[in-house]
């Protein structure tokens, strides 16, 4: 009997002193969690996603900050902007771009859909058709023969007026990523981390063959841009367009 109580006692004062080891460890993990050196930590990481550089221009919502101009509208749903009828831009108002990244992810409705990204359009626009005539369409068109075009009218091409290093865009529905550089006079665009353009203004260009391509000629180093509305038969979903400067470290 007195063998059963002490062994009863020794079980109390170790789950005690468990019971204290954790109270303890608790307590300090508590105090570590506010520490200085935690919360500079967290500042830091902050700070590193703000230094990024990216500034989203389409934030999932609204259409704030983009104008439509031609047939057709846009609009937004589920975090994506879509779009009905056309052919049309929408176009952010607020700024000129240059010197720039800009990146965009999109996705086409159907396996292949027709639609562009636009840059360097020298002023405002107040019409579809000038931005298609006086600025540069990234183009987003995975088979262009279908529409009786050639490998000048391919996705990352600026449209009738490169030649792609490379065909990478995928398919809908799955989702692009396109690179979009303006260093100056000179356009690079990437689709999916591989490179379809390295165009600088003055290179060669083939000659006008349809009466809907840009005219030829030099395009400023900072202009506007836009997203394209082709019509309701070719419908490409944006979900991200942001920009940072070029020669951010």
């Amino acid at each position: 009997m007195m063998m059963t109580k002490k062994l009863f006692l020794n079980g109390v004062r170790l789950v005690a002193g468990c019971l204290l080891v954790v109270l303890c460890f608790g307590v300090s993990a508590f105090k570590f969690a506010g520490h200085p050196a935690v919360a500079s930590a967290s500042v830091k990481i902050k700070n590193a996603v703000a230094d990024s550089g990216w500034r989203q221009l389409f934030n999932g919502k609204d259409l704030d900050g983009w104008k439509q101009v031609g047939p057709g509208s846009r609009y937004v749903e589920n975090g994506l902007t879509g779009s009905h009828g056309g052919m049309g831009l929408c176009y952010w108002t607020k700024e000129k771009f240059g010197d720039c990244v800009i990146r965009i992810v999109y996705k086409m409705q159907k396996e292949n859909s027709n639609s562009g990204f636009f840059i360097r359009i020298p002023i405002e626009p107040r019409e579809a058709w000038m931005p298609v005539f006086y600025g540069y369409e990234v183009q987003i068109d995975n088979h262009p023969e279908t529409s009786g075009e050639d490998d000048y009218h391919v996705t990352g091409t600026l449209y009738s007026l490169t030649k792609p290093h490379a065909k990478p865009g995928k398919p809908g529905p799955q989702w692009n990523v396109m690179e979009i550089t303006l260093d100056g006079a000179r356009t690079i665009v990437k689709v999916n981390g591989e490179l379809v353009t390295d165009y600088t203004e003055g290179d060669p260009t083939p000659e006008r063959k349809f009466d809907f391509e840009p005219f030829r000629g030099l395009r400023p180093n900072y202009g506007y841009i836009g997203m394209q509305n082709h019509g309701d038969d070719d419908i490409v979903f944006f979900k991200t367009v942001e920009v940072r400067p070029l020669h951010l470290q």
